[in-house]
């Protein structure tokens, strides 16, 4: 036991104590954002608003987060990745704040989207820092350190959220999001400022590639869209399912989807070290958890025996620990053909185009035709990511570019 304690904290040796900051930062901004996983849940029981509508809501979430990663990335190339990581925290704290007394469905809708564009300018910005805090080598650790501390801070947050709702309602979720944003930003400011922190990878293309003619870096993205278009569904649909279908009380809701990140922040550092170690490509890994994030939803529908929600939740939580942090280290490592910035921010759009569509397709869905046939929607739009994602393979291979 004691050489396996001694195993697993070497694998987090070697980086940087800029990178450490930035997932202590990333660690407390993610427990806050506890709402997130009960959004649904909350304008459907305490808004009133029906399902359909809620999907439409959902879709203002995703374009709000794909225009505010657009900007963020083209912001982070002009201005600096600090700049950008400062405003947006800050801002999100006070718009997370104002949102709580949104309570209409018009009203929601443009405060959700706008409370997106600011908060997701973040997100390029963050990638960008990582790189630069990060030796070459230790990049795809960097980025399971970094996912290790949204997944604690997912595994603290829904578990604490489902409490908060349970004795103080909806409305103090708001506060709490609000209020870690600000925190995460004095932190921020008080040990990643650019006159202390050291970069360690600070190269700059002088003549860089286009992202928009990178055609593998196209077929990459079109692949990441459809693997994040099913895993959304986790954070819109499936709390709708765990309640309406296995009767599960937004407690057990919240200790389920927490679970997820338990098992990331216990595993995935030494996973992903044993990985590098081996000869598998990047690619090829997160083909694989695009496939185990397939069979989570296949399982569904297999018994209603209500053990297969657990099992669910191992097999997307395996295919997200291999697939994601390896699918973010080949587009850290494509970046420097190009303006970082602007290829990280392409990365991150995959999500938030497939956050427009996702959820409001699987509440949708859902709604008219049943879960059922949801689920085995979202292994069929998998298996079309999983083709794509084995053409990307067979072209960089010609090309020698398979990493």
């Amino acid at each position: 036991m004691k050489k396996l304690f001694y195993n697993y904290i070497d694998t987090f040796r070697g980086l940087s104590i800029e990178v450490w900051w930035l997932a202590l930062i990333t660690f407390i901004n993610r427990s806050g954002t506890m709402i997130i996983p009960f959004l649904s849940l909350y304008l459907r029981e305490d808004l009133g608003i029906n399902q359909a509508n809620i999907g439409w809501v959902m879709t203002c979430f995703g374009l709000g987060s794909v225009v505010g990663v657009w900007l963020g990335g083209k912001l982070t190339d002009n201005i600096g990745y600090y700049k950008v990581m400062v405003r947006s925290l800050f801002s999100t704290g006070i718009l997370f704040i104002a949102l709580q007394f949104l309570d209409t469905f018009a009203t929601f809708c443009i405060g959700i989207f706008l409370v997106m564009i600011v908060a997701d300018t973040f997100r390029p910005a963050m990638y960008v820092a990582m790189s630069v805090y990060s030796k070459p080598e230790n990049k795809t650790r960097s980025v399971t350190l970094i996912r290790l501390a949204i997944n604690l801070g997912f595994s603290a947050g829904p578990a604490i959220g489902g409490l908060i709702i349970t004795y103080l309602g909806y409305g103090g979720l708001f506060w709490v999001d609000g209020i870690t944003c600000i925190l995460a930003t004095l932190l921020l400011v008080g040990v990643l400022n650019p006159r202390k922190a050291k970069p360690l990878d600070n190269e700059v293309n002088e003549n860089p590639k286009s992202v928009y003619k990178d055609k593998p870096y196209w077929i990459f993205f079109l692949a990441m869209v459809f693997f994040a278009f099913i895993f959304m569904q986790y954070f819109s649909t499936m709390p709708l399912y765990y309640k309406d279908i296995h009767s599960l009380s937004e407690l057990k809701i919240g200790l389920l989807l927490g679970l997820n990140g338990l098992l990331i922040s216990v595993t995935e550092m030494p996973l992903i070290a044993w990985l590098e170690t081996k000869s598998y490509t990047k690619i090829g890994m997160t083909l694989f958890g695009l496939l185990l994030t397939v069979l989570s939803f296949l399982v569904l529908n297999l018994a209603p025996w209500v053990g297969v929600l657990l099992i669910g939740i191992v097999f997307m939580t395996v295919g997200e620990m291999v697939g994601f942090p390896m699918s973010n280290a080949f587009a850290m490592h494509r970046s420097k053909r190009g303006k970082q910035g602007e290829y990280l921010a392409m990365y991150v759009m995959s999500f938030s185009i497939a956050g427009v569509f996702g959820h409001n397709a699987g509440l949708q869905i859902s709604h008219f035709y049943g879960y059922d046939f949801t689920w085995y929607l979202m292994c069929g739009l998998g298996l079309i990511g999983v083709l794509l994602l084995l053409y990307l393979k067979r072209i960089l291979k010609k090309r020698n570019e398979l990493y």
